[in-house]
């Protein structure tokens, strides 16, 4: 799978504005979004239930979705699998229940955050604004059009790696990991550091993210994930994509 520079990149407010999907069953919170979200300079999409988002999704194509967890029919979890068959669109979990086992399964299913109600709306604003810059190209950084690690190739033009041969269906979270540790093949990517660049500043220290992501990262290209070839932890610091021996 690979995605075009459109999907990756994210367009001027001034060509485009920004749209964001909100889906909650509470009427009172949808209301309460919208306008904290307008008056932060998003367009707004609303949605009641886990249908009418798929709906939208495919019919309105939003920069990014907020989807509430606990709804009727058919829950934000269930939503989100159905979404992530057709579409990567950009997903902040919101939710009631604050276990962590809830955090970790949404972000097993695709998401890229994961937000605790009660909540405040300044910092889902920020969490929204830290995925946009997740979005947008770095300015400076190192280009290749291909890289070639051992028995995996990473194509950067096309978003798209190879192990042994093998196209490997990639999510875009795990695609800004991959391409970031490649990158940077032979040194260490300390955890803050990664996290700051996959999520932005704000997720420097949790590294729960980072690991699951490297978890479901692993489990596409190792052939063993418990024996890593291509990533290896260093405990307490980091990761490191190793360089093929000469």
């Amino acid at each position: 799978m690979y995605y075009s520079d459109d999907e990756w990149s994210v367009q001027d407010s001034a060509v485009k504005q920004f749209r964001v999907l909100v889906v909650d069953d509470e009427s009172r919170i949808l209301n309460f979004l919208t306008s904290k979200l307008k008056a932060s300079g998003y367009g707004v999409l609303t949605a009641s239930s886990g249908i009418e988002a798929l709906e939208q999704v495919q019919a309105q194509e939003p920069d990014l979705v907020v989807l509430d967890v606990v709804m009727p029919t058919k829950d934000g979890f269930e939503t989100l699998k159905e979404l992530r068959r057709f579409s990567s669109v950009p997903t902040i979990i919101l939710s009631a229940r604050e276990s962590n086992a809830d955090k970790v399964k949404g972000l097993r299913l695709g998401a890229d955050d994961y937000l605790a109600k009660p909540f405040s709306p300044d910092e889902l604003v920020a969490r929204i604004e830290a995925v946009r810059r997740r979005l947008a190209p770095p300015e400076k950084r190192k280009t290749y059009d291909e890289l070639t690690l051992g028995e995996m190739t990473i194509d950067f033009k096309r978003h798209l790696v190879c192990v042994q041969g093998r196209e490997i269906q990639l999510t875009r979270i795990e695609w800004l990991l991959i391409s970031e540790l490649a990158r940077n093949a032979g040194n260490l990517m300390p955890y803050d550091e990664l996290l700051t660049r996959i999520w932005g500043p704000e997720f420097r220290d949790d590294v729960q993210i980072l690991r699951t992501w490297i978890s479901r990262l692993r489990e596409k290209i190792e052939r063993a994930p418990g024996s890593p070839r291509f990533i290896r932890t260093v405990p307490k610091a980091g990761y490191i994509m190793d360089l093929p021996a000469a």
